[in-house]
């Protein structure tokens, strides 16, 4: 059944990272369009907006996930009932983003004026990017549909679409000066919102000619299960988007342009993330479907082994070669590069969390979610306001990895506690350890060499030293894991 996960990981590993190359396309060519405090506009904005969808769509993705499951195991009609469950999460989720977007529109000057003082001269910003979030809900339901459903290759191909659509109207626009005229950034937003509306009308082709109509009954049911993951996904996306907000609001000088660089330095980080997000799409509905216990703590235990070995690999080959890294941004971005290696700590945490979410969320004691985010988001804020006024982004940086230690400690705490399961930890700390030694060794003979030619080639041995070591470890038959891919293509 692993075997299952991982070709799922890999259908959406290998399309995502096509999908996010292309988007992270514009991370190179805006930090080259615009100075640091306009792309500080971007960051700020594509902070929030995560945030929003979380509010709106109310945990009810994971909700689909084991509803749909659940009618399985019931029997009966169970397309009937799939139906029902869709048009009804699909329903609320869209009512809501409708509303949203009503009284953004609304109140227009006001949400301006709280965003800051680099918004308060264009407050339509607003409603571009409200419209953005009302697209982008409208279609969160049915792209989970095709999650729910396998169908992988159709749900990276709309994703897809709404990539290239996005990058080649940024680039026509700023081939055209757009960027350079009064609106400026704004036209970021523009080229985002078009992409989000015909990638939502492409997706209602997959929908089966099924309306949003909300089943107040089962919306009931549904909503008890989604409302401690709305809660605590509110947590976690917060900490998601408030070291940005703390810099904006606590660096007493350039605080916008200190948030352009570090927007810039995070989206460096992009292979971490996307690892975690292709894990992501094909984990969550995997554990959430109707396996044994027995079966489900022993794969979600193996799971996080390999999980930390891979992320352990990504991070060594950013971290080591993080100047060669930093020519993604612009000039102007490239002083905050040493900030990376504390981020790639704090992505991989969030994939260490992630699979200690599991469990509560097959036993539906999705309150527990609560307690982790918020945690996380406690020690967010008292090390943000603690580190930020000191050290500007770098303080920002170290606050956000200890959010993420903080929630993987309370999430293991609670494992132990309600759902004891057998997590290799020791395998797992080995290599954690053995990867922070490299590393450590990699930084310190690079600077006793002070040569680059040097650095880098003791960078290299130890690295392919590293990758061998987890192969000898694991006793992984790379030429049989090869001749299956091949054979598979």
């Amino acid at each position: 059944m692993l075997e299952k996960l991982a070709k799922q990981t890999a259908v959406y590993g290998i399309s995502t990272i096509v999908v996010r190359f292309l988007s992270y396309l514009l991370t190179p060519y805006y930090t080259r369009v615009f100075g640091q405090e306009t792309y500080g506009i971007v960051t700020d904005v594509y902070a929030l907006i995560p945030l929003a969808l979380t509010l709106l769509t109310m945990g009810m993705e994971s909700s689909y996930f084991r509803f749909s499951a659940k009618a399985e195991e019931t029997g009966g009609d169970v397309e009937g009932a799939k139906r029902r469950l869709f048009a009804t999460t699909w329903g609320v989720t869209s009512l809501a983003a409708t509303l949203f977007f009503l009284l953004l529109a609304l109140f227009r000057n006001g949400v301006a004026s709280l965003m800051g003082e680099a918004y308060v001269a264009h407050p339509e910003y607003v409603v571009w990017v409200a419209l953005i979030i009302l697209f982008d809900v409208w279609g969160c339901i049915p792209f989970s549909r095709l999650r729910e459903q396998g169908r992988a290759m159709t749900f990276v191909g709309l994703k897809a679409l709404n990539v290239v659509l996005n990058v080649a109207l940024a680039f026509a626009f700023g081939a055209a000066g757009l960027f350079a005229t009064e609106f400026g950034v704004g036209w970021v937003f523009v080229a985002n919102l078009a992409a989000s509306v015909v990638t939502w009308l492409a997706i209602l082709t997959t929908t089966d000619r099924t309306v949003p109509k909300i089943n107040w009954t089962l919306l009931a049911a549904v909503f008890a299960y989604s409302l401690p993951l709305l809660v605590g996904g509110l947590a976690g996306t917060a900490n998601e988007f408030i070291d940005r907000q703390l810099i904006k609001y606590l660096v007493p000088e350039g605080a916008m342009a200190q948030l352009g660089v570090y927007g810039a330095i995070t989206k460096i980080a992009v292979v971490m993330m996307l690892f975690y997000q292709m894990y992501r799409l094909a984990a969550e509905p995997f554990f959430l479907s109707n396996f044994k216990k027995s079966d489900f703590v022993a794969m979600n235990a193996a799971a996080l082994k390999y999980y930390m070995m891979a992320s352990m690999v990504i991070f060594l080959g950013i971290a080591l070669f993080r100047d060669f890294f930093a020519l993604i941004v612009g000039r102007d971005f490239r002083e905050g590069i040493f900030i990376l290696p504390v981020v790639l700590g704090a992505n991989v945490l969030t994939g260490v969390w992630l699979n200690l979410s599991f469990w509560y969320k097959r036993e539906e004691r999705t309150s527990l979610a609560i307690v982790v985010t918020g945690s996380g988001l406690v020690a967010m804020t008292v090390f943000g306001f603690w580190l930020i006024p000191l050290w500007g982004y770098y303080g920002a940086a170290w606050a956000r990895l200890a959010s993420e230690s903080v929630m993987v400690a309370v999430s293991w705490w609670l494992n132990r506690r309600f759902f004891p399961t057998p997590y290799p930890w020791l395998r797992i700390w080995e290599y954690v350890v053995a990867a922070l030694a490299v590393f450590a060794l990699c930084e310190t003979v690079t600077r006793l060499a002070g040569n680059m030619f040097v650095g880098y080639t003791f960078n290299i041995v130890l690295f392919v030293m590293y990758g061998l070591y987890l192969i000898r470890r694991e006793r992984i038959d790379v030429k049989a894991m090869l001749r299956a891919v091949l054979k598979r293509g």
